[in-house]
């Protein structure tokens, strides 16, 4: 880990990451691309130690409340957390400023904060979302080796449930030949639909693959499924989108399970609710782009 002193904190459509790089070792991470211009390690976190300053002046000078987010290029949830506190800290902002947030993590360590979390969702709106991207607790433990596992993540998106926190599920990314399957898909859905989830957001079945987690992904390719790399070369070249030969089959598998079990599967719909600030008990809302 190495410390920075960062310009700014929140983006213009009010994200923020409280960390750069991360530990979770997931084999087709996006945030490995070179487009991102992360100019250390990967695995080498960039702590922005003033992030807690900059987020307090940055609450304190908005003209309009609004949904606050974290965790878009690097889970707020890494181990490292545990020590400095960051999100927490950043929690306890956006709660005593009485902002909404939305926290998306694939770590159950995010069950830390049930009580700031549960405070913003009584005051305003607290929206959890957790990545799933495998039924298949062996196959979730080689693809996403150091994070916690869909057992885990499901555990904690039913305690979320229980202390009445909305909760969205990223079901991504889909990785041609390995977790491509209508077990998989109806499997991650089943569990969506007994945490209550509000929504399940997807953008196809596949992943995207471009300069620098094109080769990390290649190279564990390698490492856990010896000569499927040379099946992906052959099947997409160098293209950025990879979808499944099953992508069709998957879709209409996806969106009339959602609709029999009542999840959200629109995903504008669910980007119009993530964004939208609330303040509960007052009948009032506000958009998140105000």
């Amino acid at each position: 880990m190495h410390f920075v002193k960062a310009k700014g904190i929140l983006s213009s459509q009010n994200g923020m990451n409280l960390y750069r790089g991360c530990s979770h070792g997931c084999i087709y991470c996006d945030s490995r691309s070179r487009c991102y211009h992360m100019e250390h390690a990967f695995e080498d976190i960039e702590v922005k130690e003033n992030a807690i300053e900059l987020l307090e002046h940055a609450l304190k000078h908005k003209r309009k409340k609004c949904m606050i987010g974290t965790g878009a290029m690097t889970d707020p949830y890494i181990p490292l957390e545990l020590e400095l506190e960051h999100a927490r800290k950043a929690l306890t902002l956006i709660y005593e400023y009485g902002f909404g947030v939305t926290v998306h993590t694939k770590s159950d360590r995010v069950l830390r904060d049930l009580d700031l979390l549960r405070n913003i969702n009584e005051k305003t709106k607290c929206v959890v979302q957790m990545t799933l991207t495998t039924y298949d607790e062996e196959l979730c433990r080689k693809i996403e080796p150091n994070v916690s596992t869909t057992a885990e993540r499901f555990a904690a998106l039913m305690k979320l449930r229980d202390a009445g926190i909305p909760t969205v599920v990223w079901l991504s990314p889909i990785l041609p030949f390995i977790n491509d399957t209508q077990e998989n898909i109806s499997g991650i859905l089943n569990l969506c639909a007994e945490a209550g989830v509000y929504g399940v957001i997807n953008f196809g079945m596949g992943l995207t693959l471009r300069e620098g987690n094109r080769e990390y992904f290649y190279k564990q390719l390698d490492c856990l499924f010896p000569g499927l790399k040379e099946r992906y070369i052959k099947s997409y070249g160098n293209r950025y989108e990879i979808d499944s030969p099953n992508s069709a089959a998957l879709l209409k598998v996806f969106h009339q399970t959602c609709a029999q079990k009542g999840i959200v599967h629109d995903n504008d719909e669910i980007f119009r609710y993530l964004h939208t600030f609330e303040e509960k008990g007052e009948g009032r809302q506000m958009s998140f782009w105000d």
